[in-house]
């Protein structure tokens, strides 16, 4: 068996920010336990096991009353162990699957009962094999009342993709932005073809999150503290404050090389939403409205 992969910060700091009652960590995943839920034959990563009271440890760490977890690509379509995490969560999670798209509707429904209020189309060919276009918008006619589509992809597919995102029958929540080049600024060409892809519907929501990720070390710059991430960022949350949820990423798939401080990650909120209104609303209204039905 291969080395399996820490990507988390084993000691994260106590972020100075602290986030309003409520707040919603709206992005995050478990990995494993593998021993109780085994990952994907088809998993491009083999993580160490990140579970729900490491999870939730983190949550109270940080501030954090609820999480939204994202099934982890590692675990294909196997949501048990996002499942099991919600129904330790004492009401205080829900969740976003990864599915088979001939899932069938009493599949979708007990997945409902567990605690999932939307599906994930990732578009990442390093992550996964096969995305069928077609097949995912046949799923997503299906879903039931109340659910989303999160889609992944990098800033470089946007253009095709518009098609298939203009088709989606339901709300849409982009997963980190589209992953821009932030370096570009906030005027770049990967952020105005992101706002035509808000402008274009009313109901696209996206997650203004992963500053570790699209701000990373590099030649010339970057990394913690993220100056540019902070820049390109902030204007299209004070544009689009209805539309933006935040989470940290825990336990960062894929980051082992360059792992970020979550607490860091915590202290980037009032950088991207400078006052208690739109805190509030990236952190505990927007989301409480698209996982909990609260208005």
């Amino acid at each position: 068996m291969p080395d399996r992969i820490t990507s988390w910060h084993r000691n994260p700091s106590k972020p100075r920010f602290l986030p309003p009652p409520g707040a919603v960590d709206a992005h995050c995943h478990v990995f494993g336990p593998m021993a109780q839920f085994p990952f994907s034959a088809r998993a491009k990563y083999l993580p160490a096991d990140a579970g729900p009271d490491d999870l939730f440890a983190l949550r109270d760490h940080l501030g954090f009353a609820k999480n939204v977890i994202v099934q982890a690509s590692c675990h294909g379509t196997d949501n048990s162990a996002m499942l099991n995490a919600i129904a330790r969560s004492e009401g205080r999670a829900r969740g976003v699957a990864v599915v088979d798209p001939a899932i069938r509707e009493a599949e979708l429904a007990a997945l409902h009962s567990g605690g999932v209020r939307g599906v994930r189309f990732n578009f990442l060919k390093r992550l996964v094999d096969d995305a069928p276009q077609d097949r995912f918008l046949e799923v997503s006619r299906r879903l039931p009342e109340g659910w989303h589509v999160v889609v992944y992809f990098e800033a470089d597919i946007l253009s095709e993709l518009r098609p298939f995102i203009d088709a989606i029958p339901v709300p849409v929540v982009i997963d980190h932005m589209g992953r821009p080049d932030v370096s570009q600024g906030p005027e770049g060409a990967d952020m105005r073809a992101f706002r035509a892809l808000l402008d274009s519907r009313e109901d696209i929501f996206f997650k203004p999150t992963c500053p570790d990720r699209l701000d990373a070390k590099k030649a010339g710059g970057g990394g913690d503290p993220w100056d540019a991430f902070a820049e390109a960022v902030a204007p299209l949350v004070a544009e689009y404050s209805d539309r933006c949820i935040w989470g940290t990423d825990w336990p960062h798939p894929n980051m082992q090389d360059e792992v970020p401080d979550d607490g860091h990650l915590v202290d980037m909120i009032p950088r991207i939403a400078p006052d208690r209104d739109l805190q509030e609303k990236l952190l505990v209204r927007n989301p409480l409205r698209l996982y909990w039905g609260e208005s």
